[in-house]
């Protein structure tokens, strides 16, 4: 492998609203060598698969050369979460459209020891101190339109994925710390194919160009993208890796790349942000209590975790799952053809059922979910939301046509806090987003993670962030966590659980889940 310089030069540092991690000096000491695979990446598209089994242990991203970086770990006896850190960091630099070190994240973790614990891991993006409620309201008082609010400064918050990897890290590593960047390390110096998914993305984008950073890094002089198969290096990424690996997160929130990014959110020429260095010293990632509940398909009897709020995934699943039971759903067959074709899996009548399932949960979620160090859930309880009752309540309202838009129900705790104006709920809109990767892992000790990291949109805000000027070796994605996009475009007149306030983390429809069939 490549040995890096110990100092960053000044060259251009690809980053998002970032975290980072620190090594436990008291680990176990492990040998690990990357050696990068032969093989490049596939065409995007849909393609059908098989179905793998492992009795080891078993690793899925998004990105061949992401999926073999934790494979590698896995098989020099890392953890789950070791794996998962290799992973991201690799995801960073070959699929940046859709994750990276300034980006978001939330992860499931699982024990894999008899009564092991389940925890959940939170390092979404927050809003940052100076932010308020018409943070996307333009001058003439109105919404600001999406695209114009996320390309820029304006919609960056302060990032939380290698800050979450590395609490998790702490509690679950096994592998040191530094060990896990050398696959990212390696392939940023040495270089890697652009993917024919990278090249389309960047041949359709209309204005990343904008960014002179960016431009310079996945453009030719030309202005044409970088055609499949050309070899990106991305040294600076290399530099930045390394800086984490051997001092931790505090590289990414303290000193001169933390300085950078602030000054490219705040100097940003037509939409500035309002990211300081205090966001960044202050951020930390978080620990919270899973969410579950049971769900009764005879003969088996499954209970399925998944990450709380913020993230509003497993309240819909319940939700959906209780009010199916509630219908003739359970009786029906999925297609009502007897040897249904690769087209006709999903009978029209399940269909109908389903969808208008989807609707009433959607509804209590854009009414009630937000994040719960803001936000207190009805009845003071997340799994109200899924409680038998009201779901058979909410059951009742499906009939034979569509109800088109649905309206959120009433949790008899919600009744009451309705009658006071300064404390209503307010649904909350609906609002596009992209730029999402997942990560599923399970190591050899039994131990499995679910993981969703995130830049919210394609690329981001579109903005890199440069050390120097000549806008070469570029390492990483300013992802403008689109806090904004989950947060209110709406004027004032009133109050919602998800509007922008300074420390909130918006929130989010990632889900990501355990499930336990019967005692397994």
């Amino acid at each position: 492998m490549t040995r890096l310089p110990n100092r960053l030069p000044r060259m251009i540092l690809l980053i998002g609203v970032m975290g980072a991690l620190l090594g436990c000096a008291t680990q176990k000491q492990h040998t690990f060598t990357y050696s990068q695979p032969l093989l490049p990446e596939v065409a995007s598209g849909y393609a059908d698969k098989p179905g793998w089994s492992s009795k080891k242990f078993a690793v899925a991203a998004a990105n061949p050369l992401a999926t073999d970086a934790g494979y590698q770990i896995l098989k020099a006896g890392g953890s789950a979460v070791d794996a998962s850190i290799a992973v991201q960091m690799v995801l960073g630099l070959v699929e940046p459209q859709s994750s990276g070190i300034g980006g978001g994240a939330f992860m499931l973790h699982h024990e894999g020891k008899p009564n092991g614990k389940m925890q959940a891991f939170d390092g979404r993006e927050t809003a940052p101190l100076a932010a308020s409620d018409t943070l996307f309201i333009g001058k003439d008082g109105k919404p600001m339109p999406f695209t114009e609010a996320v390309i820029g400064g304006r919609s960056v918050g302060v990032p939380g994925t290698v800050w979450m990897l590395e609490l998790a890290h702490q509690q679950h590593g096994k592998l040191p710390w530094a060990t896990l960047f050398q696959p990212a390390i390696a392939l940023a110096t040495d270089g890697f194919k652009v993917s024919p998914r990278l090249n389309t993305l960047l041949k359709n984008e209309k204005n990343l160009k904008a960014d002179p950073v960016a431009a310079a890094y996945f453009y030719d002089a030309k202005g044409d993208a970088w055609p499949v198969g050309h070899v990106l290096k991305n040294p600076a990424y290399a530099l930045v890796m390394q800086r984490i690996a051997t001092q931790g997160a505090k590289v990414l929130h303290e000193g001169d790349i933390a300085q950078a990014i602030v000054a490219k959110v705040k100097n940003h020429p037509t939409n500035a942000g309002l990211l300081s260095l205090q966001d960044l010293a202050n951020y930390q990632a978080k620990t919270r209590v899973p969410l579950c509940f049971d769900y009764d398909v005879a003969p088996e009897r499954y209970q399925i975790c998944g990450m709380p709020p913020p993230s509003s995934g497993v309240i819909a699943i319940g939700q959906i799952l209780g009010i199916l039971n509630n219908t003739q759903a359970p009786q029906m067959p999925l297609n009502a053809s007897k040897q249904p074709t690769v087209d006709e899996y999903l009978s029209p009548e399940w269909l109908h059922l389903y969808l208008e399932a989807s609707r009433l949960a959607f509804a209590d979620r854009a009414q009630y979910v937000a994040d719960p160090d803001f936000v207190k859930a009805p009845l003071d309880d997340w799994a109200s939301l899924m409680d038998p009752l009201y779901l058979t309540q909410r059951s009742k309202l499906i009939t034979d046509t569509s109800m088109k838009t649905a309206k959120a129900g009433l949790p008899t705790s919600v009744r009451a806090i309705k009658t006071s104006v300064n404390n209503r709920y307010a649904p909350m809109p609906d609002q596009p987003e992209y730029g999402t990767s997942h990560i599923s892992i399970i190591d050899a000790d039994g131990n499995a993670l679910a993981m969703t990291t995130t830049i919210e949109a394609a690329f981001g805000s579109q903005q890199m962030v440069s050390l120097n000027q000549d806008g070469k070796n570029t390492i990483g994605w300013i992802s403008v966590e689109q806090r904004i996009n989950r947060f209110q475009f709406r004027t004032n007149w009133q109050r919602r659980q998800t509007d922008c306030q300074p420390g909130r983390t918006r929130q989010t429809t990632t889900l990501k889940h355990v499930t336990h069939v019967g005692d397994r």
